[in-house]
């Protein structure tokens, strides 16, 4: 099939918008988890279908691939509307397409993630300046917390006015990308404040 011969009609748009949907409702963690057979991401460890989880439940390699995987389905959207030339306020929306896709995946009971490494797939995609400013502050805020969901929420705070100041027409799905993952973070903030939040520090030795 020869993609230049498509025209990026309202058809085309809403294709891609839906195939987007269905790419990003693809979970990568369950399908690894249960490759490796590991325990269900969704029931174990954070509950949370995500590479972080999945890092818990089966250690690197799984959460490699998972990670992997959930990138790749924000990269491959974005890259694809910008192959057929569409405005970037349709490229963004086809990548939150995608991420809303790994949130509510309708091929598992709408029981999704919460969408970071896909949205960072997304945002890299779509301008890289901006999604490596991003993974600049998420590596940052990590390194001082060592808790991975306040590194995305602290990056995902900040890369919004990374597209309003690089690329304003891209703004609005991320924006509102951003409000939908740190919303799905409401338990690790709640877990914050009670100080049950999982992080990766070395338990203190006994010596």
């Amino acid at each position: 099939m020869d993609l230049t011969s498509i025209q990026p009609n309202a058809p085309t748009i809403a294709a891609l918008l839906a195939g987007a949907y269905l790419l990003g409702s693809v979970s990568s963690a369950i399908i690894v988890c249960r490759l490796f057979g590991l325990p269900d991401p969704r029931t174990e460890g954070s509950n949370n279908p995500g590479a972080t989880n999945v890092m818990r439940l089966g250690g690197k390699p799984a959460a490699l691939l998972t990670l992997a995987g959930d990138v790749l389905k924000g990269v491959l959207p974005v890259l694809l509307a910008l192959y057929w030339g569409l405005p970037h306020l349709w490229v963004a929306a086809a990548g939150f397409a995608a991420f809303l896709g790994h949130l509510l995946p309708v091929f598992f009971r709408f029981q999704g993630g919460k969408g970071v490494a896909t949205a960072f797939g997304v945002v890299f995609a779509l301008h890289w300046p901006a999604g490596l400013a991003t993974g600049v502050v998420w590596l940052a805020t990590f390194a001082v917390t060592r808790i991975s969901s306040v590194a995305s929420m602290a990056a995902f705070l900040v890369m919004p006015a990374l597209f309003a100041l690089w690329l304003p027409a891209a703004m609005w799905p991320m924006i509102i990308m951003s409000a939908l993952m740190i919303g799905r973070h409401h338990q690790n903030i709640r877990k914050l404040f009670s100080g049950e939040e999982l992080g990766f520090r070395k338990p203190p030795s006994n010596d």
